[in-house]
C-alpha cells in the first residue's frame, strides 16, 4: 500500500463547524479527491497530557470543549466509529520510539478533531481516533512524535496534526474580515517553508519567521503542523490548501504533505491549489 499524505489544519474558532468559508470548501473538495483512508488519526491542542495516550472509544463522543458561542454549535455531533485498532498500534509505534504511551477508553473527540473533520469527511463514515498531544514537546519533540507515528501512513491511516497556523486569541476579533498584516506575513513565510520541503525551517519558525511571537504567544496550536510535517514520507512535494485569515487573526491555511494537489484528477481539480 502506498503511503498517504499527511496532513495539517488549521481548525480556527469553533464556529468554523457552521461558518466553513474558504477554508471549509477546500477541506470539503481535497476529502473528496483524497484516497479513502482506513482511519483517521487527530493529534490536537485541545487534548494535551503529561504522557501520550491514544482513544480506544468504539463509538466516541462528540466533546464540545468551549463556551460562549452560538447554541448551535452545541447541538452539532459527528457521530464516527472510533479506530481501536489502528489505536493500539499507534500506541506500540510509541512505545517502540521510546515514548510512554497509554490507552484510554473513554476520551471522546475535541473540538480540535470534529470540527474540521465536519468539512473533510462530512459523511462521518470513515473511523476516528485522536494521539493526545504531549504538554512537554518543543518543536523537535513535535515533529519527532510525528515520526514516530509515520508507519500508519503506510497502513491506510490519514495522520492529521490539527491546530492553527496563527493563533493569537488576544487580538481576536469574532467575525472582524479585516485581516491583521503580521498574521498574514508569518503564514506566508511559513506556506514557503512548506512548498520548499525546508522542514528545519519549519521547526525554528517560533524562533525565526517574521512576528512569531505575536502569531503564536504559546506553542501548542503550532506544534501540530510540525507532527503533521514529521510524520509525512518526504517532505516533498507538499500542497497549501488555502482558508484566507478570519477572526482578524486566524489564518486558515492546510498544509498536505507528500501530494501535490495539482496532480490529483476528479471534479474538484481546480479547487484547493496552493498560493
Amino acid at each position: 500500500m502506498q503511503a498517504l499524505p499527511t496532513l495539517f489544519v488549521s481548525h480556527g474558532a469553533p464556529t468554523f463547524a457552521l461558518e466553513p468559508g474558504l477554508a471549509g470548501a477546500n477541506l470539503a473538495a481535497l476529502g473528496r479527491r483524497l484516497p479513502r483512508p482506513q482511519a483517521v488519526l487527530v493529534v490536537s491542542p485541545h487534548w494535551m497530557t503529561r504522557q501520550a495516550q491514544a482513544t480506544l472509544s468504539l463509538r466516541p463522543e462528540t466533546i464540545h470543549d468551549f463556551g460562549g458561542f452560538d447554541p448551535a454549535l452545541y447541538t452539532l455531533q459527528y457521530p464516527a466509529e472510533g479506530a481501536h485498532l489502528a489505536a493500539r498500534r499507534a500506541l506500540e509505534l510509541l512505545q517502540a520510539a521510546g515514548l510512554p504511551a497509554t490507552p484510554n477508553a473513554d476520551r471522546g473527540l475535541d473540538h480540535g478533531a470534529w470540527v474540521p473533520l465536519m468539512h473533510l469527511y462530512p459523511e462521518a463514515d470513515i473511523p476516528v481516533f485522536q494521539v493526545s498531544l504531549p504538554e512537554w514537546l518543543d518543536a523537535d519533540g513535535a515533529y519527532g512524535y510525528g515520526r514516530a507515528l509515520a508507519p500508519l501512513a503506510d497502513e491506510g491511516v490519514l495522520i492529521v496534526g490539527s491546530g492553527s497556523l496563527t493563533h493569537n486569541l488576544y487580538e481576536f476579533r469574532l467575525g472582524d474580515p479585516r485581516a491583521e498584516a503580521y498574521a498574514a506575513e508569518f503564514a506566508h513565510w511559513v506556506c514557503d517553508a512548506v512548498l520548499a520541503g525546508d522542514h528545519a525551517r519549519l521547526r525554528q519558525a517560533l524562533a525565526i519567521a517574521p512576528h512569531a511571537r505575536r502569531a503564536h504567544p504559546t506553542a501548542e496550536h503550532y506544534l501540530p503542523l510540525l507532527v503533521a510535517a514529521g510524520a509525512a514520507a518526504q517532505a516533498l512535494p507538499a500542497s497549501v490548501i488555502e482558508g484566507g485569515i478570519v477572526h482578524g487573526v486566524l489564518s486558515m491555511d492546510s498544509f498536505l504533505f507528500g501530494s501535490d494537489l495539482r496532480l490529483m484528477q476528479g471534479a474538484d481539480a481546480n479547487k484547493a491549489l496552493p498560493h
